[in-house]
């Protein structure tokens, strides 16, 4: 697995399915309740609201959850009061990992990270030691059967995307944060299938892992998103197909 989308496709295909789907409610609510919070509860003058939304509605969350979550966040119904945390670390091979979470025990929430860490052969760092690794991006994945290359190309290009490349089955599109609504807008308005678009973390480099240390990785990070407090995680890691495959399997 090389480059962000594939791991990108994985984790939007893990959040469809009944197993996750908790985790992925709790995500997107507390995601909505914080952004309602800090920008307020109209989505049309709150982009990342507005973006939460989209995401929660993708993963066919009931409209009465969403109304609920903005409603904790302004005020009008009584909620958690959670706080945004950012860990930093190092996993198998000195891969850089980042990991979001929003928390109402940040002691709690820290034990848990510092043990997957500490479990999987990796170690928690102090803040800032791999984000200046990472760029703040818009990426958005287009399956290959929903547009031909030169058409789609064209579009995102002239709408501000920065880049588009082939991976997997997926066209990735990766712009900068101002013109990510702008990039999304123009497909939808030519009707071409988005898989999944979010304001994620892009690294600049990617470091190759195989056998073990690409074994300990994957459960690395399968475990760090599987913590209730963990709304993100991002890595640069470089991992084959096939080993991908085979974690899956086991």
């Amino acid at each position: 697995m090389s480059g962000h989308s594939k791991w990108s496709s994985i984790k939007h295909k893990k959040a469809a399915t009944d197993a996750k789907r908790g985790k992925i409610f709790t995500r997107f609510i507390r995601e909505m309740t914080i952004a309602a919070r800090s920008g307020g509860g109209d989505p049309e003058s709150n982009s990342r609201l507005r973006h939460a939304i989209d995401g929660a509605k993708a993963v066919n969350m009931p409209s009465d959850n969403i109304k609920k979550a903005i409603q904790r966040g302004t005020g009008e119904l009584e909620g958690v009061n959670y706080e945004e945390i950012g860990y930093e670390g190092y996993g198998p091979g000195g891969i850089a990992i980042l990991a979001e979470a929003m928390t109402d025990n940040k002691n709690r929430t820290v034990s848990e990270v510092r043990h997957v860490f500490s479990k999987y052969n990796g170690n928690l760092g102090e803040q800032g030691c791999v984000s200046w690794m990472f760029a703040r991006k818009g990426v958005i994945l287009v399956p290959q059967s929903a547009s031909g290359e030169d058409e789609l190309m064209e579009i995102v290009l002239e709408s501000g995307a920065e880049d588009m490349v082939k991976e997997g089955n997926f066209y990735e599109i990766t712009t900068l944060t101002e013109d990510f609504d702008k990039v999304q807008d123009a497909l939808k308005a030519k009707n071409i299938a988005i898989e999944s678009a979010e304001i994620s973390k892009v690294p600049s480099t990617y470091i190759k892992l195989e056998g073990k240390q690409a074994e300990q990785m994957l459960k690395l990070y399968d475990k760090l998103e599987e913590l209730d407090d963990i709304q993100n995680v991002w890595a640069n890691f470089d991992i084959a197909d096939e080993e991908i495959e085979k974690f899956n399997q086991g």
